[in-house]
C-alpha cells in the first residue's frame, strides 16, 4: 500500500511539473532627464490691511469631578468604598475598607499646590483574633518497602538499550 502511495504522488508531481524556462538576463535601458522647470510666480504689490486678526483666546478648563463608588462582595468579604472631589488644584476624599480582623479602616485625604498631599488614618471597630486550638500529632505512616520485580528494562529516553548515544 505503501508503494502505491509513493507511485502515485510521483505520477501526480510529474504531470503538475510544467515546462521550466531557460535562465537569461535581460538589463533596462538607460534613460537619462532631466526635472521639468519651474514656474516663477510674479511678485505682487502689497494690499493695504485695514484690521488685525484676533488674538487667540487661551482656553483654560477649569478641572471639576465628583464621583464614588462601593463594593460589598458576600462571597468574598470584600467591602469598601471611596470617595472623591476635585475643584481646580484641591483634592479631598475618603476611603474605607473592612480588614481581616474587623476592624474598619478609613482614609481621609487632601492634595494642593500649598500643602501636598495629607492623610488621616483612622480604624474603628475591635479587632478579633481567632483563638490558637492545639492540634494532637498525627500517627506516622508507614508504608510497606516496595515489592521486588523482574523484567525488562525497557528502552530509554536515548534509543535501544545501550546503544544511544545521548
Amino acid at each position: 500500500m505503501y508503494s502505491q502511495i509513493v507511485a502515485f504522488s510521483a505520477l501526480v508531481a510529474y504531470a503538475s511539473a510544467g515546462l521550466i524556462g531557460g535562465h537569461g538576463y535581460a538589463a533596462a535601458p538607460i534613460a537619462y532627464s532631466h526635472a521639468a522647470p519651474i514656474a516663477v510666480a510674479a511678485h505682487a504689490a502689497p494690499i493695504a490691511v485695514a484690521a488685525h486678526a484676533a488674538p487667540a483666546v487661551d482656553y483654560y478648563a477649569h478641572p471639576k469631578y465628583e464621583f464614588n463608588y462601593g463594593v460589598a462582595d458576600a462571597h468574598t468579604g470584600d467591602q469598601k468604598s471611596q470617595h472623591e472631589v476635585r475643584d481646580g488644584d484641591v483634592v479631598k476624599g475618603s476611603y474605607s475598607l473592612h480588614e481581616s480582623d474587623g476592624t474598619i479602616r478609613t482614609v481621609h485625604y487632601t492634595a494642593d499646590d500649598h500643602n501636598g498631599f495629607n492623610a488621616v488614618v483612622s480604624r474603628s471597630g475591635h479587632a478579633v483574633h481567632p483563638q490558637t486550638v492545639a492540634v494532637a500529632p498525627a500517627k506516622a505512616i508507614i508504608a510497606a518497602a516496595p515489592a521486588i520485580a523482574y523484567g525488562h528494562a525497557g528502552l530509554g529516553y536515548a534509543g535501544h538499550g545501550a546503544y544511544g548515544h545521548y
